[in-house]
């Protein structure tokens, strides 16, 4: 099926180059064949990524300095939930995002449906402040332009994709395990901060 960007009219491919059909509708050589639209990623995993929640990559909020963005996220969980004991716990350690991620699951009293509907703009923030106080990895989050960043975790089918890199259901969204969460708030974070 070929589209015609401007008017949206369907109409019939007559030279095979679906970039330069003349749209009979609109007179506008707009014109994109949908099933040939193929998505690219960026695929990550673990703390030696530089997309990894758990990379180290100090950053500041205020009077609070993190080691990386899994530290953010971990205090953040405590502070909306009110567990001023916990956030304390969090900020005081090094740098250690499992001892953060296991102190992040003994906050209490915890709300799940509030968790989940601010969850992401905590870790878009936290992952704003990580970008853009560290130019270097800022420059390699810019230079995945143009594709889906994709957390390849075979574990995680919230945050990743529930498959590894190397699976061959990781090419298609279609047949991904999990949300991709982190993914999309990197992919919406770099769109955001280069203006695609």
């Amino acid at each position: 099926m070929v589209i015609c960007r401007d008017c949206q009219e369907e109409v019939e491919e007559t030279n095979g180059n679906f970039d330069l059909e003349l749209c009979s509708s609109c007179n506008e050589v707009m014109f994109i064949e949908e099933e040939f639209i193929v998505e690219k990623f960026t695929f990550f995993w673990q703390n030696k990524s530089p997309f990894s929640q758990w990379h180290r990559s100090n950053f500041t909020e205020h009077e609070f300095q993190y080691t990386c963005a899994e530290q953010y996220m971990m205090h953040h969980k405590a502070l909306l939930m009110g567990d001023t004991e916990t956030a304390a716990a969090i900020i005081a350690l090094g740098y250690n995002p499992r001892e953060y991620k296991a102190l992040g699951r003994k906050v209490k009293p915890f709300d799940a449906k509030l968790w989940n509907e601010k969850c992401r703009e905590i870790v878009y923030q936290g992952n704003l402040l990580k970008f853009t106080q560290n130019p270097h990895l800022g420059k390699q989050l810019a230079a995945t332009h143009s594709t889906t960043l994709v957390e390849a975790s075979p574990y995680d089918t919230m945050w990743g994709i529930g498959l590894g890199e190397n699976d061959s259901r990781a090419k298609n969204r279609n047949t991904w395990r999990g949300t991709n969460w982190l993914g999309e708030v990197l992919t919406k974070l770099r769109k955001d901060l280069i203006g695609e």
